[in-house]
């Protein structure tokens, strides 16, 4: 599992994690509420939201770069034409987008990734951009990592909690079939 991998790592765990982070935010194939529960689940609420948190602006830093510098067809490279042609129109909003892109970045389930590639192509500065997103990540991690942990910890209350049921009801299934043997 990621946690046993990330835990043998030993003193190489927190930065091989930071790194599995940026990389979900630069390539992103792998769901980033995946691997940022995961954090919270290997280390801890705290440190876990601020090793997602490091890694996460990082790779929004690394993904406003390549995006300047490849344009618009890196873009399109990484994402559906769906999505892209979905979201597009907003870079003709000149202000608006602003607003959007801060509005979204605050929205914990925004196409946060392909919202900052958008921004590349805007004429945001990086300066801008990265005062949003150190703004803005912290509220989005904390709110669906603590949401997204909570739900998972109630589905496997559920299920130790319908698990017992099961147990409970053989068993009495089990005594009522020797008792009637």
């Amino acid at each position: 599992t990621l946690s046993a991998f990330i835990q043998q790592a030993g003193i190489w765990g927190p930065p091989l994690f930071i790194f599995l982070q940026i990389l979900q935010t630069v390539v992103p194939i792998i769901p980033g509420a995946l691997t940022s529960v995961a954090g919270v689940f290997i280390y801890g609420h705290i440190i876990g939201t601020i090793y997602n948190y490091i890694g996460i602006v990082i790779g929004c830093a690394i993904i406003f770069y390549l995006v300047r510098l490849y344009g618009a067809p890196f873009v399109q490279s990484v994402v559906s034409k769906r999505t892209y042609d979905k979201y597009i129109g907003w870079l003709d909003k000149g202000n608006r987008f602003d607003r959007f892109f801060i509005f979204m970045m605050i929205w914990p389930v925004s196409p946060a990734d392909f919202l900052c590639m958008l921004a590349a192509l805007t004429k945001m500065s990086f300066k801008r951009y990265m005062t949003i997103i150190i703004l803005t990540k912290p509220f989005t991690l904390v709110v669906y990592t603590y949401g997204l942990t909570y739900i998972i910890d109630y589905f496997w209350q559920m299920v130790g909690w319908y698990t017992k049921k099961l147990k409970d009801e053989s068993l009495s299934f089990s005594f009522l079939c020797f008792f009637f043997q």
